[in-house]
């Protein structure tokens, strides 16, 4: 599969944009939800709940939305905390918008600019998810109460999507044909800017290999055991020597998730984690082979045998230039987060613990340019597979201090203040304006599924990379032998 160009296309004429008055109500109406949009923002980071375990996340979301009006059928494409709520007034545009709400593992961590471990959890949400989800949520319904209220036709969805981090939730729900209807799919996540420049991710292939050997003492008879740790770390070796001979821009990491139990003890389980990144999904797979063929070359220095189990696997975003300019008004007409003299005081304190004192504080004010470029985004997301059925469209808000790096406590902390519901609502907002507009412009929406078409080039066929494989509910749980 040829990868589609990332240079700018010919944005296509549209038509005249809602008006300004319908703009201000929009705004006006998230406003008015914005302690909906805290209220479950703050309980889900206090929840911290992993991927496929995040029950009372979804079902705070959920609630949320049937009470606003929506149709909810929860446990969508076998992953019992997914859910889609429609709010339909007649026949018209589908329109989806995405909602996240999976945590982080290790990443448990106070609402402190200093780094204040949490006692007694693991998972915290460094990547800000449980913003996303609540600015998704009660966006949509400021919108589908602008919907009510102008008559206007179409479908409004929301698409409750779990375990993005890893467990590739969202392309079970595209493979079993949950946005085949859908006219246009709109996400965000959180930042440190504000920006709805449009760009490539890394496409990924993610998975758990897991060695058996043979337990014995390790000092008394040592030559009748067989490790299943040395299966791991050899293949860890072999690994990290293909590092060399791969193409330019493959990320390959990996954690081991159990070494054993005893140093005494030669293990007779072992299993380590990878993840094969590119932007490219074709290198994907073809690294990812060799990377199987380092576990397979492990088992038979060690006297081991390995198996292992694919978990995730997303596609690169396939971006489209007519709704992330359509975006980037709404964003400018919304505009940055206006932080209080204490909401300064906790950035500034925290980014006194960032390299080189973190980024412009200032800078959370503004909007960045629409500059996509050569610029490709270092993380993934199965957002991408969506991007490739459906004309998608995202945006960055600053819900993090300014160079704060990804998954990291200080994200954590600052999702759990009040910076972070900020630029919470302006995504909320702006995602209520580009609704509008989708809802009230079909030129839009014809422009939009005409570049998706040119960029996924011709005869493609969407096939998952992860297969036919049932969802992992299970990929954040403790594996192994006891």
């Amino acid at each position: 599969m040829a990868l589609a160009s990332t240079s700018v296309l010919a944005v296509a004429a549209q038509a005249a944009p809602i008006k300004e008055a319908d703009r201000a109500e929009l705004i006006r109406r998230v406003d008015a939800r914005q302690p909906q949009l805290s209220d479950a923002a703050m309980k889900i980071w206090d929840y911290a709940e992993l991927g496929y375990m995040e029950t009372k996340s979804s079902a705070l979301l959920k609630d949320q939305l049937t009470a606003a009006g929506f149709t909810v059928t929860a446990g969508v494409a076998g992953e019992p905390t997914a859910f889609m709520a429609s709010f339909k007034t007649g026949p018209g545009p589908v329109v989806a918008v995405l909602a996240e709400y999976d945590a982080l593992p290790g990443l448990a961590q106070a609402a402190s600019p200093e780094k204040t471990p949490l006692p007694g959890r693991d998972a915290g949400h460094g990547c800000g998810h449980n913003l996303f989800g609540a600015a998704s949520v009660n966006g949509a319904i400021a919108l589908k109460e602008w919907m009510v209220a102008h008559g206007v036709k179409g479908e409004l969805r929301v698409y409750g999507t779990p375990a993005e981090e890893g467990g590739s939730g969202k392309v079970y729900m595209v493979r079993e044909g949950l946005f085949k209807d859908v006219d246009i799919a709109i996400h965000w996540h959180p930042g440190d800017a504000n920006s709805a420049a449009q760009a490539p991710s890394q496409a990924n292939l993610s998975g758990k290999f897991r060695f058996h050997g043979i337990s014995s003492h390790a000092a008394a008879s040592p030559s009748k055991g067989r490790s299943a740790l040395d299966g791991v770390e050899i293949m860890d070796v072999a690994t990290n020597f293909l590092r060399e001979h791969v193409p330019d821009g493959t990320r390959i990491h990996y954690v081991i998730t159990n070494g054993g139990k005893a140093p005494n003890v030669v293990p007779d389980f072992a299993e380590v984690y990878y993840y094969v990144r590119h932007v490219d999904p074709k290198i994907v797979r073809e690294v990812w082979d060799r990377v199987e063929n380092a576990a397979k070359g492990a088992a038979l220095a060690t006297g081991t045998t390995v198996d292992w189990e694919i978990t995730g696997g997303v596609y690169s975003m396939l971006p489209n230039d007519t709704l992330g300019h359509a975006m980037d008004a709404n964003l400018r007409r919304v505009g940055g987060e206006q932080w209080t003299a204490e909401e300064t005081a906790f950035a500034t304190k925290l980014a006194a613990t960032l390299p080189g004192g973190g980024g412009d504080l200032a800078s959370v004010k503004t909007v960045g340019a629409y500059d996509r470029g050569s610029w490709i985004s270092g993380g993934s997301t199965d957002v991408s597979d969506v991007s490739w059925n459906v004309p998608t469209v995202g945006l960055v808000t600053a819900t993090f201090v300014p160079g704060s790096p990804g998954h990291s406590w200080q994200n954590a902390a600052a999702a759990g203040t009040t910076i972070g519901v900020k630029g919470a609502v302006v995504a909320a907002k702006s995602i209520a304006l580009t609704g509008a507009d989708v809802f009230s412009d079909p030129k839009l929406i014809a422009s939009a599924k005409a570049e998706l078409k040119q960029r996924q080039g011709a005869n493609f066929v969407y096939k998952p990379l992860l297969g036919d494989r049932s969802p992992p509910l299970d990929y954040r749980k403790n594996t192994g032998a006891e």
